[in-house]
């Protein structure tokens, strides 16, 4: 490894020992480097000139001079339910460093084998739900949405039991923080009010450092109404773009307001509002339609663990501002996919027709919103043709037409900038099912061509126009568990 301004830190180490459990990686046979993030890795500081050099890393085999392995401890809600058995079941923080930039990075290695926490499980991730980690992951960040990010990811010849017999793998995530909702729970329900402040403190300094000069009670207070904000719009911004999470447990929620642990998820296809990608999800928990909710919810969990060392009053504030959070990104992320850059009184019930509409006739989401945005380079056709009914386009088109006089930019102008808004390209469970099979087959070039097709969603592609293909009839609504 170059480094470039890279300095090693491993500040977790900073909380009290309960909240963390050093545990060395169980090493894989012969792992081999799948993929390798270059460019995020010169954003984070260093190059490499030979990516294998790292495969020892992911394997669990070698580690580097200042990595400190180390389970995490936190619980939370699944569910619904309180569960106090978390922690990393399968994963490890290595260490944290710190780039020319000053941004921070957590290196957490999944898959690295059994901890403490791994409760029934074996510690393991396999090939399958690692690769589908690696490219939502970075199609997040191409969409521009807050996640977490895949450095790189190792394959290996181990043997792993799920439903069948699949091949293990490991994923080196990282992040600006691995703190979730559920570390604060852990502290509130486990370790009592002096713990919590500590947490408090440490993730004030290290990740909300505008916040250190206020006087304690509203520091503590804001920091809470920004972690609620911050939480409010990524969901707002999952719905605009069609995501669902599919575990949206407390466990599951980052401090920062990334998209945290990518298990079951999905892009709609054919819209659904009611759509549950996680098959094992029976009651529907964590719908579409109702992530916002669930949201709230999971800010909620995150308020009462800090009861004890806050004012009861500030933090019902502070919760007060999710509903507006969501609203105002909600309303400004639809106006954007419309083109709307005037504001008008009329288009929230715009927006919610739109979403009817679309529900009401099984409409693909992501090609809807495409289509709108070449409407005058392309004409009414491509966008007719997703309906069944073309007289439902119509009478919709029509409205929209007489929505849009209120407008004062050019079409032109209005479409370029629709088009950075409406992916052309999003990461349909079917495109991940057939690299996925390409991999297990031991031909890894389908994903590398994904993850570079995903990394510019926005933009044309005309080499890579089957990519933005609507799904064959097998490929919609797949059945994604749990299970990794």
């Amino acid at each position: 490894m170059s480094s470039n301004g890279f300095r090693i830190e491993h500040r977790h180490l900073e909380l009290p020992d309960s909240f963390y459990t050093r545990v060395k990686p169980s090493p894989l046979k012969g792992a081999k480097m799948v993929c390798f993030n270059h460019k995020l890795a010169q954003s984070m500081g260093f190059h490499t000139t030979n990516e294998t050099n790292w495969a020892g890393v992911g394997g669990g085999t070698e580690l580097l001079e200042g990595m400190d392995p180390v389970a995490m401890k936190y619980t939370g809600h699944q569910f619904g339910n309180y569960n106090p058995e978390l922690g990393d079941g399968r994963g490890l923080l290595l260490w944290e460093t710190l780039g020319p930039d000053g941004r921070r990075w957590d290196w957490h290695l999944k898959g690295a084998g059994l901890t403490p926490y791994s409760r029934f499980g074996d510690g393991r991730a396999v090939l399958r739900s690692t690769i589908r980690e690696y490219l939502c992951s970075e199609a997040m960040n191409g969409l521009g949405i807050p996640t977490t990010r895949a450095l790189f990811m190792v394959s290996a010849r181990d043997p792993v039991r799920r439903e069948s017999i699949e091949t293990a793998a490991t994923l080196m995530r990282v992040a600006q923080s691995h703190i979730r909702f559920g570390h604060f729970e852990f502290a509130a329900h486990h370790e009592g009010p002096e713990t919590v402040k500590n947490l408090l403190e440490h993730v004030i300094e290290l990740h909300f450092p505008h916040l250190i000069k206020l006087d304690k009670p509203e520091r503590h207070a804001r920091w809470l109404a920004e972690v609620v904000e911050r939480t409010a719009r990524l969901i707002a911004d999952w719905q605009a773009i069609g995501f669902c999470h599919g575990v949206m447990n407390s466990d599951n929620m980052s401090i920062i307001g990334d998209t945290f642990d990518y298990g079951p998820f999905a892009f709609l296809d054919d819209f659904d509002a009611g759509y549950i990608c996680n098959h094992t999800d029976q009651g529907g928990r964590y719908a579409y339609n109702r992530q916002p909710q669930v949201g709230f919810e999971n800010c909620q969990y995150l308020a009462n663990a800090l009861l004890p060392i806050m004012d009861e009053d500030a933090i019902h504030n502070s919760l007060q501002r999710y509903e507006a959070a969501y609203n105002g990104r909600f309303l400004q992320n639809m106006r954007n996919k419309l083109g709307l850059a005037q504001e008008s009184e009329g288009d929230m019930r715009l927006v919610m027709d739109t979403f009817s509409m679309l529900n009401e006739h099984h409409t693909d989401y992501s090609a809807f919103f495409r289509a709108l945005s070449n409407l005058k380079e392309h004409g009414n056709t491509p966008l007719r043709n997703l309906f069944v009914n073309h007289e439902v386009a119509d009478g919709w088109l029509n409205r929209y037409e007489k929505r849009l006089e209120q407008e004062t930019r050019t079409h032109e102008e209005r479409e370029h900038q629709m088009r950075r808004i409406n992916p052309k390209y999003i990461l349909r469970n079917y495109l991940a099912q057939q690299v996925i099979l390409e991999a297990q087959s031991g031909d890894y070039e389908p994903l590398k061509e994904l993850i570079s097709v995903l990394e510019q969603p926005y933009d044309e592609q005309p080499d890579f126009e089957k990519y933005a293909a609507l799904p064959p009839d097998w490929g919609k609504h797949l059945n994604i568990s749990c299970s990794s």
